[in-house]
């Protein structure tokens, strides 16, 4: 299923990776990174993509580039100190994963430029950037903010459920705000009835569980934030333990277990942003390239776990999916 949301601006296309032929030689540049864990330990194929934006842009680790790597070990609140600390090492480059992630490198510089990854802010309307054309600040990337993917995804639960009374809705309440109103819409539409979870940290999992068998949820939808993403395998096993169908926006819940993934290609993603990285170390300003946003969304579904929930995927949803792992 692919799905052309939303155009890349062509700006971005037409303009090639500036691969930096002017750099003083034997320069080591230091990319600071800073993310809700360790980007290592995060789907490897993440981190991969960034990799290889920064060799396609002519930059390699251990080469002519360094990493300065601070991650909030699951506690937003950390953030500004981890941001703050960037700063003073006057790294040339922070590559800022989520939201918490890039309020805070904004608030610690105005100077430094910044590469976000943010699917949950509205770039614009959050006051990162000026216009997605020309950001006119010292932040740009990759941003989604597509709240209706939420609405879809619950569209496909209901081809699964036909008649599915009842949605539990995991996230958190500040960060998914706008994917939660949207939730809500299409499912007064559809007349399911949602169930709000919050989630915080991954201790609040247990609970929120908890909370959707009292409330008699007969499936789950997670929203997108580093939190979730991170929990992912936790979430999948406490889903099919629960016997509770669960809707992801990321490939990488799904390849962790869990039922069924509507969403945009987080590598991808990745990859455009050590691009961006690259072409800013040779010389581009923030200011003046355009933020993307994805324009493939793949439906990917894991019929092992479909048959652990005693589940039959229609075939007119397998044969729309990207990928089926079996």
């Amino acid at each position: 299923m692919r799905r052309i949301g939303v155009v890349i601006l062509a700006l971005s296309l037409t303009l090639a990776p500036v691969v930096g032929a002017a750099q003083p030689a034997g320069k080591v540049w230091r990319i600071g990174v800073l993310t809700t864990g360790n980007p290592r330990s995060a789907p490897p194929a993440n981190w991969d993509g960034f990799l290889q934006g920064l060799r396609e842009s002519g930059y390699v680790e251990g080469q002519n580039v360094a990493f300065e790597q601070r991650y909030a070990e699951g506690k937003p609140e950390l953030f500004p100190d981890r941001a703050a600390d960037l700063v003073r090492l006057k790294v040339d480059v922070i590559f800022a994963r989520g939201p918490w992630a890039v309020t805070a490198a904004k608030a610690a510089t105005r100077t430094i430029p910044i590469i976000g990854l943010d699917l949950e802010s509205d770039p614009i309307a959050d006051g990162f950037v000026k216009s997605l054309a020309r950001p006119g600040e010292n932040i740009t990337g990759m941003f989604l903010d597509l709240a209706e993917l939420s609405g879809k995804q619950l569209q496909i639960l209901k081809e699964i459920i036909p008649k599915l009374p009842r949605v539990a809705i995991l996230g958190d309440p500040a960060v998914n705000a706008s994917q939660l109103r949207e939730l809500r819409v299409v499912a007064r539409s559809l007349a399911v009835q949602t169930q709000a979870l919050e989630m915080k940290s991954s201790k609040d999992l247990e609970s929120a569980f908890e909370a959707a068998n009292k409330g008699h949820a007969r499936a789950l939808i997670v929203l997108s934030n580093p939190l979730t993403l991170a929990a992912r395998t936790q979430i999948g096993d406490m889903a099919v333990k629960r016997r509770l169908p669960t809707m992801y926006l990321y490939r990488a819940h799904v390849d962790a277990g869990g039922l069924i993934s509507y969403g945009p290609d987080l590598p991808d993603m990745f990859r455009r942003c050590g691009e961006y990285v690259g072409r800013i170390l040779g010389g581009a300003k923030p200011s003046e390239l355009p933020v993307e946003r994805p324009v493939r969304f793949d439906l990917v579904l894991n019929l092992k776990t479909a048959k652990a929930l005693g589940l039959t995927i229609p075939q007119t949803l397998l044969l729309r999916a990207d990928q089926v792992i079996e």
